[in-house]
């Protein structure tokens, strides 16, 4: 097979590992700056760009989109969907999980439980905000942060109200949501390929941080997951249909709450802390997707 993949740069741990589990199956595989394709619309003929020549013709991709890329990088995906090309991961489900929110609404709808999380579109009065979440402490984030960039912890109503208006102020999309003290700074990552859960991991925040995330200094650790934390990471992943996603989950007092839904996980943490080949396990994803794929075009 030739495998693409989606990535700003090859330097990058996740699109690195990537790349070498499709070489040591024998597969040719070539990284591709999403950023740098260009979109050609044309009837019954899509095709993009790379550089100034057509991009070449791989037989499947894995997008690796960056949440500050998202619009430019799903029209890439959807592009190469329309040109046929085997997707590991589509540009619908991308959308629907990108979108904090919306994944949360959806989630909800289906019976997943999620932290209580109020948005307004003008958030003018941040008391009845707060007043309605019970007040502080509460967590304030933004709709497209990653990483734990954008994420607030408001211990005490005052704090609150002067991010809430900072952030309406600036015109950031942002909702508020509430704090689970029960958690204590962790979380849970589950990590799912073609609904199966093969690796999780307990990540907890550093000493007087609440934001778990590796890239804050938090620690992770394997984790063996319940079964009800099973059934809410897999059925999330089914809902926005996501075949490769990193599911990030608390732990509450009403049972397990779906954080995010994130549809291009880093690989580092989750394969340093479990031992698991999870490149590979998507590569062989890839193998499975193509070949059933090919199968039906005979």
């Amino acid at each position: 097979m030739y495998i693409g993949i989606l990535s700003r740069s090859i330097q990058l741990f996740s699109t690195r590992a990537l790349f070498r589990a499709a070489q040591s199956r024998g597969h040719r595989v070539r990284v591709f700056d999403y950023m740098a394709c260009d979109i050609l619309v044309e009837n019954n003929k899509p095709s993009l760009i790379y550089g100034v020549e057509p991009i070449p013709e791989f037989d499947a991709f894995i997008p690796r989109i960056g949440s500050s890329f998202t619009f430019h990088g799903v029209s890439v995906v959807r592009q190469l969907e329309r040109m046929g090309i085997t997707a590991a991961v589509t540009s619908d489900s991308i959308t629907r999980s990108r979108d904090k929110l919306m994944c949360s609404q959806v989630l909800v709808n289906e019976g997943i439980g999620v932290p209580n999380t109020y948005y307004s579109n003008g958030a003018d009065d941040p008391e009845f905000i707060l007043d309605r979440m019970g007040g502080a402490p509460l967590i304030i984030k933004l709709l497209e942060g990653t990483h734990g960039v954008g994420v607030v912890l408001a211990d005490n109503n005052k704090t609150a109200e002067t991010i809430i208006e900072t952030f309406a102020k600036t015109g950031q999309k942002f909702v508020v949501q509430e704090f689970i003290k029960e958690a204590g700074g962790a979380d849970i990552r589950a990590f799912v390929v073609d609904g199966e859960i093969i690796a999780s991991m307990r990540r907890s925040a550093m000493e007087g941080e609440f934001r778990s995330n590796l890239h804050r200094g938090g620690n992770a650790a394997i984790y063996h997951m319940s079964p009800e934390e099973k059934e809410a990471a897999l059925k999330a992943c089914d809902i926005l249909g996501l075949k490769i996603a990193g599911v990030d989950m608390l732990q509450s007092e009403r049972g397990p709450l779906i954080l995010e839904v994130n549809a291009s996980p880093g690989l580092e943490g989750i394969t340093t802390s479990t031992h698991i080949d999870v490149a590979g396990k998507i590569i062989d994803y890839v193998e499975k997707v193509h070949k059933e794929k090919s199968e039906l075009s005979v």
